[in-house]
C-alpha cells in the first residue's frame, strides 16, 4: 500500500474535509491530516503518532507543551487531551493510530 502527500492533499481538497483516511489493516489506520486556523479534535480511543509533513506550531499533550516542525514524529496517548496550537498555514500532519481501545 502507498499513500502520497499530494494525493492526500487532493482527496482533502475535492471533499473538503480535515482529513482523510490513507489506508488501515488490523487496528492501524493513517490519515492525513489539515486542521483549518484551530484544531478542534478530541481525545482518540487509540494511541496515535503524528509525523508533521509541514508547517510549525506547538503541540499540547496533556500537560505538556513542544514546539514541533517539519520530519517531528508526535506521540499521544489514547485518551489524553490533545490538539495543536499557533500553528502555520501550510500545517499537515500524517496521523497512525494503533493498538486496541485504550492504548497499549
Amino acid at each position: 500500500m502507498k499513500a502520497t502527500v499530494q494525493e492526500m492533499l487532493s482527496k482533502l481538497e475535492d471533499q473538503d474535509v480535515l482529513f482523510s483516511k490513507a489506508f488501515e489493516h488490523g487496528s492501524m489506520y493513517v490519515e492525513l491530516y489539515r486542521p483549518d486556523k484551530a484544531d478542534h479534535q478530541t481525545p482518540h480511543e487509540q494511541d496515535e503518532l503524528y509525523v508533521v509533513v509541514s508547517g510549525s506550531g506547538a503541540f499540547i499533550n496533556g500537560g505538556s507543551q513542544t514546539v514541533f516542525g517539519p520530519g517531528d514524529v508526535l506521540f499521544a496517548k489514547a485518551g489524553v487531551i490533545h490538539r495543536f496550537e499557533n500553528f502555520t498555514d501550510d500545517f499537515v500532519t500524517w496521523v497512525i493510530f494503533y493498538g486496541p481501545k485504550g492504548g497499549e
